[in-house]
């Protein structure tokens, strides 16, 4: 199980929370404002009213040993980067920001923010890509049960082929991609003899309870 932050309870932190939470995660929401704290509470591990803009409790919070911290706060520019920037000081590895132009996000990654993410434009190049590319993976319409998604390998999948692993006897799953981060590559449909590293990613087709169990492997 991992632990997620989102500061910031908009329309985007608010879903963000929610998704995380309904995928088995742990995930502290935060936000000033009473009225948002108190919507995602049934959908949070735990809700709270904070200023993240209060750089002591931010140091105090703990939020450097989470796997992840959504910063997603409203049109004051200077609040996501302040956030970011206390985030990114006491040694938060994964920030994701929510910007509202390309000039924002540049700000975002300079003081921290390891992924930027545009809502609107994303989904909008999303939607375009969908009609214009009917084909694409991403656009695949499947079954509600099954997913398609990137995982991290689990420790004891660490230093072995596809092959040795044979991941769709044992777990009725497909791997049918990899990202590889040290060196940077894409391999599409890799072959049996790949060696999985701990830096790689794992694109997996399969159901969602499937799934579930590799994520919860050790």
């Amino acid at each position: 199980m991992k632990r997620f932050a989102v500061i910031g309870l908009g329309n985007f932190g608010f879903h963000a929370a929610k998704a995380l939470f309904e995928d088995g995660n742990e995930v502290v929401a935060i936000d000033t404002d009473k009225a948002r704290v108190q919507a995602i509470s049934p959908h949070s591990t735990e809700a709270l009213v904070m200023d993240a803009l209060d750089k002591k409790a931010i140091q105090s919070f703990g939020f450097e040993n989470m796997d992840g911290v959504i910063v997603s706060t409203g049109t004051r520019i200077s609040t996501s980067i302040l956030i970011c920037l206390y985030l990114q000081e006491i040694g938060v590895k994964q920030i994701l920001a929510k910007a509202l132009d390309e000039d924002h996000a540049k700000i975002l990654k300079k003081v921290g923010a390891t992924t930027v993410i545009h809502p609107e434009k994303d989904s909008a190049i999303r939607v375009s890509r969908s009609l214009s590319r009917p084909n694409m993976i991403d656009f695949i319409p499947l079954a509600e049960e099954f997913d398609l998604v990137q995982v991290d390998p689990p420790r004891k999948f660490i230093g072995k082929s596809l092959k040795e692993l044979n991941l769709r006897a044992k777990y009725n799953v497909h791997v049918i991609a990899i990202k590889e981060l040290v060196p940077p590559n894409f391999r599409l449909v890799p072959p049996a003899e790949f060696v999985i590293k701990d830096s790689d990613i794992l694109m997996m087709l399969g159901k969602s309870e499937d799934i579930k169990k590799i994520k919860e492997l050790k």
